[in-house]
């Protein structure tokens, strides 16, 4: 699918623009959202290498802070693998006069959503950042049961006090044979999530443990258990099967983060 978009940083240091300019000398690398080329993605806080090791050996699963901003339009590495996603996935078909929810929603994919003029699209987050994106608790969503065909909850859950009623909710609004997509950072060597421990109380020890400050647990593979017992039927997309074509590197995208793809049965 074929978007334009305009880069939102124009008020850039010169410094930051003369590095960019030589950045984008380079042909390596590859931005789905803006279409760019360039030599290298930027680095989320030092990237892997400022990665716990308690992470590490967990082979947690999330962003790829290796190659996370694009500097350029400054997308960020989820929104692009769900756009390289949907691309290969035909998504954006499906969405053509189809009800979207799309909670904290992703300014570039959000306006690939909206190119494909859904029926209805209704943009939600507890604090909103940008126009358009009403206020709303993904534990209480004020809309009736099956409403939609889709919702998108990408990299949230592991941010909600309570994800199960967060995902009770998600599959209480979705349509029936609708789907849900739940994105979140997990660590499939961890056999079950760890959350409210009380030896993990400050910023420091959430970012070592949960992997970012205002996360609030590190989910482990009964993840999966979770979003079963809610309802749903769960398929795993993995990288290697739907996108093989694509290097990771190139595109700036975490190969092995799975599609988490929740289907109301």
């Amino acid at each position: 699918m074929a978007m334009s978009y305009k880069a939102q940083q124009d008020n850039v240091g010169l410094i930051r623009k003369i590095r960019r300019g030589i950045n984008g000398l380079g042909r390596k690398c590859h931005c789905c959202i803006c279409g760019k080329r360039f030599m290298r993605f930027s680095t989320y806080r030092g990237g892997w290498d400022a990665v716990s090791s308690y992470l590490k050996q967990l082979d947690w699963t999330g962003s790829d802070f290796d190659h996370f901003w694009c500097p350029f339009c400054r997308s960020h590495d989820r929104e692009r693998h769900l756009k390289l996603y949907f691309d290969a996935l035909n998504f954006w078909d499906k969405f053509k006069g189809a009800t979207v929810l799309h909670i904290a929603p992703e300014k570039h994919i959000a306006l690939c959503i909206e190119s494909c003029q859904p029926k209805r699209y209704l943009k939600g987050d507890i604090v909103p950042a940008r126009e358009g994106v009403e206020v709303m608790d993904v534990t209480a969503i004020p809309e009736a049961d099956n409403t939609f065909d889709f919702v998108l909850c990408n990299h949230v859950l592991e941010h909600v006090p309570d994800d199960r009623k967060a995902l009770s909710e998600i599959f209480r609004v979705l349509k029936p044979g609708g789907v849900a997509i739940l994105q979140t950072p997990y660590a499939p060597e961890l056999r079950y999530t760890r959350e409210r421990d009380p030896s993990i109380s400050t910023e420091a020890q959430r970012l070592e443990f949960y992997g970012q400050e205002d996360h609030i647990r590190l989910y482990g593979i009964d993840l999966l258990d979770r979003i079963l017992e809610s309802g749903f039927d769960l398929q795993l997309k993995k990288h290697s099967a739907v996108l093989p074509e694509v290097d990771s590197a190139v595109a700036g995208v975490n190969s092995a983060e799975p599609l988490f793809v929740a289907r109301k049965h």
